[in-house]
């Protein structure tokens, strides 16, 4: 494929409506020095020197399609605290309406906490509530989603496992979205993938796939034999999964393509997945081949894992990787 195919559906995603549901969390990190190790205990001692606050989660996924040129409608629950007003102003400075965004005064908002020094992640801490939503809140959800997609060219769960698809949310929103014809991918937490059954793309890793077949992935045939049987018991259009250094497979139909890394330096892998299903939602969503979408995917991803932290990726810097290959 030659450049300028790439960048005419770069074009075409210019103002593409895609709804984000899933689990919303506030990722934060602190950064800082280590320059001695700790006598209490054989852990190093970390100087902080900042603190910063990031959209995690769905919300970053929502931010990845924002920053891409679409128009990310974002739906999902947070608590009643402090936290979430944090990650809804995050939200807002990137120019999201968080009109989606369900507050649960019983329930907690969801937090990642990355410590980094020396650009290295020294330890993370998680604070998080992991159990279904009330019946109030998943309804508003069901409703919202719903509302959302009546308008959207395509539709993403993002499924962190923080309990918004527990109790077969998933499986009823892609029910309602495949009954109105809409493209909805899934980036999944769940073990059993065939809780998302039906779905036009899912979007396992290396370990989320080997966990579902029970397949180690060690050989482009072992993954196509792994694509095939998740394929089948999933119902699945289309699945691709995502190989961290080995790049990443696309099967769509009886097809299967296998997708090199374009990365020459890995710094980090937070959120990549995240960019993903953003940039090949936002591709089918205009129109693209399967495979196009992919390649596209391939492209934003290798730029995602050169920057550290939660990482956005802009068509700009897709346009300069994608001309740096050709």
């Amino acid at each position: 494929m030659d450049s300028s195919r790439y960048n005419r559906i770069l074009d075409l995603i210019q103002g593409r409506r895609i709804v984000v549901v899933g689990d919303l969390i506030l990722d934060k990190f602190v950064w800082g020095k280590v320059s001695r190790i700790s006598p209490e205990a054989p852990v190093p001692v970390v100087e902080i020197e900042k603190e910063t606050i990031s959209a995690g989660g769905a919300a970053n996924v929502a931010v990845n399609i924002s920053a891409l040129g679409g128009v990310p409608l974002v739906v999902g629950v947070t608590g009643d605290d402090e936290e979430g007003e944090k990650l809804c102003s995050v939200l807002r400075l990137h120019g999201l309406e968080t009109g989606g965004v369900i507050v649960d005064s019983g329930r907690r908002t969801s937090v990642k906490q990355r410590i980094i020094a020396q650009h290295q992640q020294v330890c993370r801490t998680d604070w998080e509530v992991k159990d279904p939503l009330e019946p109030k809140s998943r309804n508003s959800l069901e409703n919202r989603t719903r509302e959302a997609a009546a308008v959207a060219d395509g539709v993403i769960l993002s499924d962190y496992a923080k309990g918004t698809f527990k109790n077969d949310m998933a499986g009823s929103l892609i029910k309602y979205c495949r009954q109105r014809n809409k493209f909805i991918s899934v980036d999944p937490k769940n073990a059993d993938l065939s809780v998302y059954g039906g779905a036009s793309l899912l979007t396992p890793n290396r370990r989320e796939a080997e966990e579902s077949s029970g397949i180690v992935l060690d050989s482009d045939f072992a993954v196509e034999q792994a694509g095939k049987l998740i394929l089948e018991q999933c119902d699945l259009e289309n699945l691709l999964i995502t190989r961290g250094e080995d790049g990443m497979s696309l099967f769509s139909g009886a097809e299967c393509h296998h997708l090199p890394t374009f990365s020459m330096e890995v710094f980090d892998v937070t959120g990549a997945g995240d960019t993903v299903i953003a940039m090949f939602t936002l591709a089918v969503s205009a129109g693209a081949e399967k495979l196009d979408a992919a390649h596209l995917a391939n492209h934003a991803a290798s730029v995602a894992i050169s920057k550290l932290g939660t990482a956005t990726v802009t068509v700009a810097e897709i346009r300069e990787n994608i001309q740096s290959r050709h």
